[in-house]
């Protein structure tokens, strides 16, 4: 059976930068073996797969595959399914949509700005919480190729958060520290444990506290991923660690993140988020997509 499937570059505007993004339409009869399989045939960081939703009056229900494994909930492939929703409609107009995730709902809203470029935007289906681990800085730092002084564990610290996705939230001093990273998959299991994903996020800030600019890097190996052009569930997992040590205050704050450059597919992430009596109210993640490819599979 012939299948219609379109790629896009997400958190971002222009293409060949960001993260890059297949999304099969009408996957009505595929199993997870066989999505599984077309996710490594596509071989990017994710794949969609859009079926009809359980409600009809929701946009559609998402299955999300990375190269090695399924998840339930991501950033990328939300935005980006969201931006070719509203791009495939009859209107040019913003819409809200909400998307079926494994996760729960998610609610979204898309604004096209050109034939093949729209921005969306979506709120956290759940908001971040802090895991147990119990980091050793020099073995985090071994397997990331660095040295223990690189680690910050001043301002922020190793630390474990989700918001859907377990991400491993380890901090650097500075942009040098973030490009010299380079991960020993042999050190994983020392330095991250042996159970979960163990997807690792390293990061920096850019200028002083509170800083409303970071820089980023994503590593997932086990999840088939190396290094991640543009991390959505990640962005969203920081939005607990600023509002644990960000030294942000009560009220809105508008987060930039670099993402990707180190890659030569520079990414911008757009993070949102709300604080009241010390505690994260709400929080969105957003960006630009663009269309790249159109085709069609046999599968």
């Amino acid at each position: 059976m012939q299948r219609r499937f379109t790629t896009l570059d997400v958190f971002t505007s222009e293409r060949f930068a960001g993260n890059p993004l297949a999304v099969v339409a009408e996957a009505e009869g595929l199993d997870a073996a066989r999505m599984q399989g077309i996710a490594r045939e596509f071989g990017l960081p994710e794949t969609v797969f859009v079926f009809p939703p359980a409600d009809p009056a929701h946009a559609a229900r998402l299955r999300i595959f990375t190269p090695a494994t399924e998840l339930p909930f991501a950033g990328h492939p939300t935005v980006g399914t969201a931006a070719l929703l509203a791009l495939s409609g009859d209107s040019s107009k913003p819409q809200d949509l909400v998307l079926e995730e494994e996760i729960g709902h998610v609610r979204c809203h898309a604004t096209p700005k050109a034939s093949d470029l729209a921005h969306a935007r979506f709120a956290l289906p759940v908001l971040p919480r802090r895991l147990d681990w119990k980091a050793d800085p020099k073995t985090v730092a071994a397997a990331l190729g660095l040295s223990a002084a690189d680690i910050d564990t001043a301002w922020f610290t190793p630390e474990k958060w989700s918001a859907g996705i377990e991400m491993c939230m380890v901090p650097v001093k500075g942009a040098a520290a973030l490009s010299s990273a380079c991960p020993d998959v042999s050190g994983w299991k020392a330095a991250f444990g042996d159970t979960g994903p163990r997807a690792v996020y390293v990061f920096c800030p850019e200028g002083e506290a509170p800083a409303k600019s970071f820089r980023a890097r994503m590593f997932a190996p086990l999840l088939g991923i190396r290094e991640d052009p543009a991390t959505g569930s990640a962005a969203a997992a920081l939005a607990g660690v600023l509002t644990a040590h960000g030294g942000l205050g009560t009220g809105a704050h508008s987060i930039a993140i670099d993402q990707g450059r180190d890659m030569g597919r520079p990414s911008t992430i757009e993070l949102e988020l709300q604080i009241g009596g010390g505690k994260l109210t709400t929080a969105s993640i957003a960006g630009d997509a663009v269309i790249v490819s159109r085709g069609t599979l046999n599968a």
